[in-house]
């Protein structure tokens, strides 16, 4: 009797849809978590936001010393050379040129002077979100 090598038509047959079985569980299982990627992306947690800008801001008032040099709608300015502008067209609260905030429909800063120490209000309305902050200098 011959010795038989090789492989037959019907196993090739067999791991070729093998192979295509596995192709295509991975192919689906990568698009459903790409998908769900985009979707949670798609997503802004107000209240991340409002709690980035206000560790940035807390952490800039707390400075000893420091002065507003001008304070309007839209942004407020300090002594120390940092800005933050909020900007109605991104839709973002800006610390000089770099973005801290995202998806922010609206953020006012007014200034006043309570007990002798100059005072920053902040509102800030991101989704169904509405908060106004009170900061004082030092």
């Amino acid at each position: 009797m011959k010795s038989q090598k090789g492989i037959t038509l019907i196993s090739l047959t067999i791991y070729v849809i093998v192979m295509a079985i596995v192709i295509g569980v991975i192919a689906i299982v990568t698009g459903v978590f790409f998908k769900s990627l985009q979707q949670s992306n798609f997503y802004t947690d107000p209240i991340a936001e409002y709690t980035a800008f206000n560790s940035y801001f807390s952490e800039e008032v707390n400075h000893s010393g420091l002065k507003i040099l001008n304070c309007e709608d839209n942004y407020v300015a300090f002594d120390n050379g940092i800005v933050y502008t909020f900007s109605e067209e991104n839709q973002g609260i800006y610390r000089n040129q770099v973005k801290i905030c995202k998806d922010i429909e609206e953020c006012t800063f007014s200034e006043t002077i309570k007990n002798g120490k100059q005072v920053v209000e902040v509102r800030i309305k991101a989704g169904s979100q509405d908060r106004t902050t009170t900061y004082t200098l030092k």
